[in-house]
């Protein structure tokens, strides 16, 4: 039952991502919880993401020959677990480690639910189930954020943490009861793997996959105080803006796993430079708020579409060590965000908030040109590789 199982993968890394991402609208809260800086209750994100971009290239392809179900289990029960201590953590201290130490498990579920997912369908239609993993992802970022802020400022900070280990714990359950006991994955030594990175093909994808988040990223990250300063948004429309923003990303990777399945080499070069076009006409127009919401729509079903770009197109420069692919393409991934950030931070303190879509325009150039780099050999209308599992 490839749909149901798809499901049930979708709900697991759902399941993480909020656990996440979900912090970052209670931080304030949680620096008063703990009598520390915001910017110190900050590490709870920052060293998150940094154990994802450590974990990436290195776990996943430990579990490469292990069953996926047990593997994927344990991860979940990883996080209940780091979720019920962070609940009742007597300091900061303890509730960072509560924190970080799951995180170096992220990529192990994240990558054995991609290759699972592409495992479970034909090869064909590898990028529709790895785009059905991906909703997860977006749906994580949308949800987790308004709904535990929402849930801590009704109840206590407890009670959050407590939230996001009951929807662990659901994934755990759902993930024992109705998946099959999982493919055991061909193992890869590490030699093997890692000479995947001695391949100019893998660093023309990784490169190209790092500048594409990045550029979506340089904007997304700042948003709010784009439409606040810029657009002269209010905070209530800026919320459903960026529900809106987050929602058109669900749109967008169901869009990316049928583009990636019909014409890839097309699809990867014209989402690219769609999302120039946009955060040009956000440049211009984005001082009118109807024009901004509009766009930002439009730019956040291309970012639902990156998503799944991001993943697929590293599988498919490793497709022999899928794992090892999936966890490159998370640290890429984190690396491009943080790259993406940190430049427009600059671009802010330069010229101001406004100055943000060139920032992001900055990386989509390169990302574009290293997509067309890899593509051209075959010609835009040809087909990759399946970024499949099997």
């Amino acid at each position: 039952m490839p749909n149901i199982r798809i499901l049930i993968l979708t709900l697991g890394v759902f399941s993480i991502i909020s656990t996440e991402m979900g912090v970052t609208g209670i931080l304030p809260v949680i620096a008063d919880a703990y009598d520390v800086s915001v910017s110190t209750a900050g590490l709870l994100v920052s060293l998150f993401a940094l154990a994802i971009t450590v974990a990436g290239p290195t776990l996943p392809p430990a579990c490469s020959g292990m069953r996926r179900k047990p593997v994927m289990a344990f991860v979940l029960a990883a996080f209940t677990a780091g979720n019920v201590v962070a609940a009742f953590a007597p300091n900061f201290a303890v509730l960072l480690a509560a924190r970080v130490v799951p995180a170096f498990l992220q990529p192990v579920y994240t990558s054995l639910a991609f290759t699972e997912a592409a495992g479970s369908v034909r090869p064909e239609e590898a990028p529709k189930a790895s785009a059905g993993v991906m909703m997860g992802v977006s749906a994580g970022m949308v949800l987790g954020v308004p709904v535990v802020t929402a849930l801590v400022d009704a109840t206590s900070l407890s009670v959050g943490f407590l939230f996001f280990a009951l929807v662990n714990g659901a994934s755990l359950a759902a993930l024992l009861i109705v998946l099959p006991r999982g493919e055991r994955g061909r193992a890869v030594g590490y030699g093997d793997q890692l000479r995947n990175l001695a391949r100019l093909d893998s660093w023309r994808a990784i490169l190209a996959v790092v500048a594409l988040n990045g550029g979506v990223f340089a904007v997304f990250s700042y948003l709010s105080d784009y439409l606040g300063t810029v657009a002269g948004m209010a905070a209530m429309p800026i919320s459903g803006v960026l529900l809106a923003y987050g929602l058109a990303n669900l749109v967008g990777n169901g869009v990316g796993g049928q583009g990636l399945t019909r014409r890839p080499r097309r699809f990867v070069l014209v989402v690219p430079a769609l999302t120039i076009a946009v955060f040009a006409l956000l440049a211009v127009f984005g001082r009118s708020p109807a024009a901004a919401a509009g766009l930002l729509v439009v730019a956040g079903v291309l970012a639902g579409c990156v998503g799944v770009i991001n993943q697929y197109w590293i599988n498919d420069a490793m497709p022999q060590a899928p794992e090892f692919a999936n966890g490159v393409f998370l640290a890429a991934t984190n690396l491009g965000t943080t790259i993406g950030t940190s430049l427009n931070a600059a671009v802010i303190a330069s010229i101001g908030v406004s100055g943000i879509m060139a920032g992001g325009v900055a990386l989509l150039v390169p990302a574009l040109a290293l997509f067309a780099w890899r593509v051209a050999p075959a010609g835009a209308r040809g087909r990759l590789r399946p970024a499949s599992g099997r």
